[in-house]
C-alpha cells in the first residue's frame, strides 16, 4: 500500500519531466505515454481503493516521507481518500484520452502535457495527506500548475483570467498558511486525526480561553483559502472568468476535482477541528446558501455555454456547502451519534454532502467534454452562435442529456440521490427546531441561531435552487439541440458534421462518462449507498441507518416542486425576457462583476493608495524627528575648512609628496624641475577606486562570494568545534 500511495503521487510528476522530453522529438508518442500514464494512475487508484475495501484492519496507516520541507509529508489512506483518488485518476484518464483530438490544432501542446500531469500528482497529493501541512504544500502546488491551464491560450482575456485564478490562489494559500500556523502554536499538531483527540482536552466544541480564540481564527483563515479554490462566495470570481478562456479537458478538471480538493479542506475542518460547533456549522450552511442561490442565478444568465456551466459548478458547491453545514449542526459532540436517539439527519447530511461531490465531479466531466466537441468544431460558445448544432448528432445529444439530467436532480439519475438526501436532512433539521421544549430539556439554547421559520426559507431557497438549475440546463439543451441556427448557411454546415464532430477514442471517453451517471442512479442501494458506506467515516460517522426509499412520494415531491419551478423559470423568464428578438441576450448587469467593481479597485487602487499614504506619512515623521534631532541635540559641528576636492588622506599624500617634489627640484631636478599637482592627481586616483570599489560591493557576484566565504569560515568552526 505504501508503494500503491507514493506511485500515485509522485509517478505522475516524474512522468511529467519525460513526457515533456519525449514531446520535443515527437507529439505522437508523447500523447500515447501521457494517456498511458494517466491510466496506469487509475489503475493503481483502483487497486488502492480495492485494497482499502479488503482490508481488515481499521488502524489508519501514516506513509512519512520525512525531512522534505522541514516537517515531512504524510499520507494515508482510507475509503474516501481512496474513492477520490480513484475519481481524479478517472477524469484525468478520460480527458487525456479527449485532449489527443481537442488539442489537435493547438499549439503549446508539450506544456500543457506537462502541467496535466504534474497537477494530477499534486491533486493525488491533496487527497491523500493526513495533515494540514502536506495539503497546503500539494495545494499550492496543484494551484500553481493549474493556472496554465488557465492562460493556455495567452489572449488578453486568457491572462487576465489566469491573473484571476492565480490572484485568488496566492492570496487564499497565504491566508491558509496563517491559519496554519496559528493552529500548530495552539494544538502542536496538525495531524487530521489528532485533533480530534487534542479538542477533548481543551473544552467542548473547540479551545478554551485565548486558545479558542485562536482556533477559530485559524479556521477562518484555512476556510478562506479552501473556499477559494472551491469555489465558495464570495470567492468565486474566478470560476466565472477561468472557465471559458480554459481548454475544456481542463475546465472538466477544475470545475470537477480541484473545486473538490477546497471542498476536502473545508471538509476537515468541520469533521475534525469544529465537530459539533454549531456557530462553525451555521457559517458553513449561511455561504452554501448564498452560493448556492448566486451560482444559479449567475448560470440562469449567462448565454456562454462553457460560462454557463462554470457558473452552474458554483452552485453545485453550494449544494454541498449546505449539506457540510448540516452535518455540523445535526452532530452532537462526543456521543458519535445525532441529537436525538434514533435520528438520521446527521447521517443524511453526511451522505448527502460527500455523494454530491461525487455526483457533480462526474457530471461535470460529462458536460464539459461535450462543451469541448462543440468548440472543437466551432470556436464559439456563444448560445446564440452554437444554436442547432446539435441538430442529427444523437451521441452527442445522449451524452449531453445525461449531464443535464444528472445535474437537475431528476430521479432515476445520480444528482437526486444526493439532492435528496441533503432536502431530506434540512427536513429533519427542520423538525428538530421546531420541537422547542424538547430542545431546551436537552441542549439548553436550542439548535443554533436558526429559527424554523429560517429553515423553512432556506428549504424553499434549496427547492429554488433545484428550479434554476433545471431551467438553466433545459436553456442550453433547447438552443443546441433543438432549436436551430437562424443563420441557415451555419446550420447547413453544422448538419454536414453528422458523424465527423469527434474520433472514436473521444467518443469511448465521453459515451463512458455520460453512462455512469443514469447507472448509479437506477442503481442506488448498490452504488450510492456502497460509496457512501465507504466514505462516511472519513466525516466520523460511523453510525448506520436504514436505508433511504429514494422514490417514495415524500421523496419525489422534493423533486417535483424544484421540476415546477423550473419550468416556470423558463418559460416565464427565458422564453419571455432572456429571448429577445430571437437571440439570447445576457441580462445580468455588469454592476454586479464583484471582481471589476469590488476586488480589483480594491486592491488595485484603494489599498495601494491608503498604503501609500501610510508610509509617505510615515517616511516624512522620521525625516521630521531627524532634523528635530539635528537641530537640538546633536547638532552638526561646522568643518574648520572643506577641501575642494579629494579627502584629508589624499590630501595628506599629496603634501608629503610635494614636499619631496621640492627638494627634488631644488637640487637634481633644478634644470627640468617638475610642479605636478598632487592634490588633484590623488583626489582622482581616490575617485576611481571608490566607484570601482562601491560597483564590486553592489553586485550579486561579490556577494555571493561574501556569502561562500562565510559558509567555509561558518563550516571550518564547526568543524573544530566537533573536534574539540
Amino acid at each position: 500500500m505504501n508503494i500503491l500511495i507514493c506511485s500515485l503521487v509522485f509517478m505522475p510528476m516524474a512522468a511529467a519531466i519525460a513526457s515533456y522530453i519525449t514531446g520535443r522529438f515527437s507529439k505522437s508518442i508523447r500523447n500515447y505515454f501521457a494517456q498511458l500514464v494517466t491510466g496506469l494512475t487509475f489503475i493503481f487508484a483502483l487497486s488502492l481503493f480495492v485494497k482499502i475495501l479488503t482490508a481488515n484492519s481499521a488502524q489508519t496507516l501514516i506513509i512519512e516521507i520525512p525531512y522534505v520541507c522541514g516537517m515531512g509529508l504524510h499520507f494515508t489512506a482510507d475509503g474516501f481518500r481512496a474513492m477520490y483518488g480513484m475519481i481524479a485518476a478517472f477524469m484525468w484518464f478520460t480527458s487525456t484520452l479527449f485532449s489527443e483530438e481537442y488539442f489537435a490544432h493547438y499549439r503549446n501542446r508539450n506544456r500543457y502535457y506537462l502541467f496535466l500531469l504534474l497537477t494530477l500528482g499534486a491533486t493525488e497529493g491533496v487527497f491523500l495527506s493526513a495533515d494540514f501541512y502536506t495539503t497546503f504544500i500539494f495545494f499550492e502546488i496543484m494551484s500553481f500548475t493549474s493556472y496554465v491551464w488557465v492562460a493556455h491560450d495567452e489572449k488578453q482575456e486568457s491572462m487576465r483570467a489566469a491573473a484571476t485564478y492565480l490572484a485568488v490562489a496566492v492570496i487564499g494559500g497565504l491566508v491558509m498558511l496563517m491559519g496554519i500556523f496559528l493552529l500548530y502554536d495552539v494544538t502542536g499538531t496538525l495531524f487530521f486525526n489528532d485533533l480530534v483527540d487534542r479538542r477533548s482536552g481543551y473544552g467542548l466544541f473547540g479551545y478554551l480561553s485565548t486558545g479558542r480564540t485562536q482556533v477559530e481564527i485559524a479556521g477562518l483563515c484555512m476556510l478562506f483559502g479552501f473556499g477559494a479554490k472551491a469555489g465558495a462566495f464570495p470567492l468565486h470570481i474566478w470560476l466565472p472568468k477561468a472557465h471559458p478562456v480554459a481548454p475544456a479537458p481542463a475546465s472538466a478538471l477544475l470545475s470537477g476535482i480541484l473545486t473538490k480538493a477546497g471542498m476536502y479542506g473545508i471538509l476537515i475542518l468541520t469533521s475534525y477541528l469544529f465537530l459539533g460547533d454549531m456557530m462553525w456549522g451555521s457559517m458553513i450552511l449561511i455561504l452554501g446558501v448564498c452560493t448556492m442561490v448566486i451560482g444559479a442565478l449567475l448560470a440562469l444568465f449567462s448565454v456562454d455555454l462553457k460560462r454557463t456551466l462554470a457558473c452552474s459548478s458554483v452552485s453545485q458547491i453550494g449544494f454541498i456547502l449546505v449539506g457540510v453545514g448540516l452535518s455540523g449542526l445535526l452532530y452532537f459532540p462526543g456521543s458519535g451519534e445525532s441529537i436525538f436517539p434514533g435520528s438520521e439527519g446527521n447521517l443524511l447530511a453526511v451522505r448527502g454532502s460527500m455523494l454530491h461531490m461525487v455526483n457533480h465531479s462526474l457530471i461535470k466531466l460529462a458536460l464539459f467534454m461535450a462543451a469541448g466537441v462543440i468548440y472543437m468544431n466551432v470556436h464559439k460558445l456563444d448560445i446564440n452562435d452554437i444554436r442547432g448544432f446539435g441538430h442529427g448528432k444523437p451521441l452527442l445529444n445522449y451524452i449531453f442529456l445525461m449531464g443535464s439530467l444528472g445535474i437537475g436532480g431528476i430521479p432515476l439519475w445520480n444528482g437526486y440521490i444526493s439532492k435528496t438526501l441533503i432536502h431530506e436532512s434540512i427536513v429533519e433539521y427542520i423538525e428538530y427546531v421546531s420541537m422547542t421544549e424538547y430542545v431546551s430539556a436537552v441542549v439548553p439554547g436550542g439548535f443554533g441561531p436558526f429559527s424554523s421559520g429560517m429553515l423553512r426559507g432556506i428549504e424553499c431557497a434549496f427547492l429554488i435552487s433545484g428550479g434554476l438549475t433545471i431551467a438553466y440546463m433545459t436553456k442550453l439543451y433547447v438552443a443546441i439541440f433543438v432549436e436551430k441556427n437562424t443563420d441557415e448557411s451555419v446550420q447547413e454546415k453544422f448538419d454536414g458534421m453528422n458523424g465527423k464532430y469527434m474520433n472514436k477514442v473521444g467518443a469511448f471517453a465521453l459515451t463512458l462518462s455520460a453512462t455512469l451517471l443514469p447507472v448509479m442512479g437506477l442503481l442506488p442501494h448498490v452504488v450510492m449507498d456502497g460509496l457512501a458506506d465507504i466514505g462516511q467515516n472519513f466525516m466520523n460517522t460511523e453510525h448506520t441507518g436504514e436505508a433511504v426509499a429514494y422514490f417514495s412520494l415524500t421523496n419525489l415531491k422534493g423533486a417535483a416542486i424544484s421540476l415546477a419551478i423550473g419550468a416556470l423559470v423558463y418559460f416565464a423568464i427565458v422564453r419571455l425576457w432572456i429571448i429577445k428578438d430571437g437571440k439570447y441576450v445576457n441580462r445580468w448587469y455588469r454592476y454586479f462583476d464583484l471582481e471589476n467593481y469590488l476586488y480589483r479597485p480594491i486592491l488595485l487602487n484603494i489599498l495601494p493608495f491608503l498604503f501609500g499614504v501610510i508610509c509617505r506619512v510615515l517616511d516624512s515623521l522620521v525625516d521630521a524627528v531627524v532634523v528635530f534631532l539635528r537641530k537640538t541635540i546633536f547638532r552638526d559641528s561646522k568643518l574648520p575648512q572643506e577641501l575642494p576636492e579629494g579627502t584629508p588622506f589624499t590630501h595628506m599624500c599629496a603634501c608629503i609628496v610635494g614636499f619631496f617634489q621640492k627638494i627634488a627640484n631644488k637640487t637634481f631636478l633644478r634644470k627640468r624641475p617638475r610642479n605636478v599637482d598632487y592634490d588633484h592627481r590623488f583626489a582622482m586616483f581616490h575617485e576611481e577606486w571608490f566607484e570601482n570599489s562601491t560597483m564590486i560591493a553592489r553586485s550579486m557576484s561579490f556577494g555571493l562570494l561574501l556569502f561562500c566565504v562565510g559558509l567555509l569560515a561558518m563550516i571550518g568552526y564547526l568543524f573544530v568545534m566537533d573536534i574539540f
